[in-house]
């Protein structure tokens, strides 16, 4: 198993080498230059040629790619064209922020989304079962940002309950946490219920409340375990998916994390900033990913990986 998650992990380097050609080629694309956006629209022509060159986006872009790898693996960021700083001390400012929303929706999603599977494969067919399947119906089928100020505006504005945006104690942290979970609430309350559902149809699971057992002993003790693998793998899943949507919510929210800086970066053409930090976002699920497949490996030992 620790094999494969090495083997996994030299696998990622092509992919990580084809989304930072893709990161590069398409910010090329966005309108904007970011000469003109630092020296101003009044520049002169000359401004304008100098700001170009000592930025490097005089080079033809080919170089300006080579230098970009050639720096990454020296383990070279960049420097930010807006703030002159360098990429990873602006990146590692904001992780602990995304981290702390990204853990919380996470957790969030899976204690909600697990209960919510249980309750509606316990009671199948009935009351509790139907309003799951409707609750994770209307979940799915709303976006993040909508959320978001949605509830900005009940429990903030009208209300008061909460604050705004920002980030500070806990009750900062509700809000963006709530919106960030509710599709991976949705999604394990039904893989959760699919998955139990098989398992509960198990010979040994009736035999088990034939001896009298109670359901929670049943449920929780024998029926879960089994069930465990492939909520793992959406939890994991999820999770990945999860970093990728805290940049639509970071912004809602006013949270200061890395999602917000990307936005940031990529209105002011901070190209540097903007590759680093979709590459770090790429790697970093692509290790959950290796992650949740040694986990299912060690979880059932049926499961073997070549």
């Amino acid at each position: 198993m620790i094999w494969y998650g090495i083997q996994r992990l030299a696998q990622a380097v092509p992919t990580l080498f084809v989304i930072s050609l893709l990161t590069f080629a398409m910010l090329r694309l966005i309108p904007g230059d970011p000469a003109i956006l630092i020296a101003g629209e009044e520049a002169t022509p000359q401004t304008l040629a100098v700001m170009r060159e000592r930025l490097g986006l005089n080079r033809p872009l080919y170089e300006q790619y080579g230098q970009y790898l050639a720096a990454l693996f020296r383990g070279d960021l960049g420097t930010s064209i807006r703030t002159k700083g360098s990429v990873a001390d602006e990146l590692s400012a904001r992780v602990p922020a995304t981290l702390e929303l990204a853990v919380a929706g996470g957790l969030l999603f899976t204690v909600v989304g697990a209960g919510m599977g249980v309750g509606a494969a316990t009671w199948p067919g009935r009351w509790p079962d139907q309003l799951v399947r409707g609750l994770s119906l209307i979940a799915v089928s709303t976006p993040a940002f909508w959320l978001g100020a949605l509830l900005v505006w009940i429990f903030a504005v009208q209300w008061g309950l909460l604050p705004v945006a920002g980030r500070g104690s806990l009750a900062f942290l509700i809000l963006p946490a709530v919106t960030v979970s509710l599709d991976g609430i949705a999604l394990l309350a039904r893989v959760v219920r699919a998955s139990l559902l098989d398992v509960l149809d198990e010979d040994y699971i009736r035999t088990a409340w034939a001896k009298g057992l109670p359901d929670h002993a049943v449920v929780g003790r024998h029926a879960m375990r089994v069930a465990l693998v492939p909520v793992v793998t959406v939890v994991g899943l999820e999770f990945g998916r999860l970093l990728g949507g805290v940049v639509v919510v970071e912004n809602v929210f006013g949270w200061p994390g890395v999602g917000r800086l990307l936005i940031d970066g990529i209105h002011t053409r901070d190209y540097p900033l903007v590759q680093s930090g979709i590459l770090v976002f790429a790697a970093t699920l692509i290790a959950v990913n290796v992650v949740v497949d040694v986990l299912v490996g060690v979880l059932d030992p049926r499961v073997r990986y070549l």
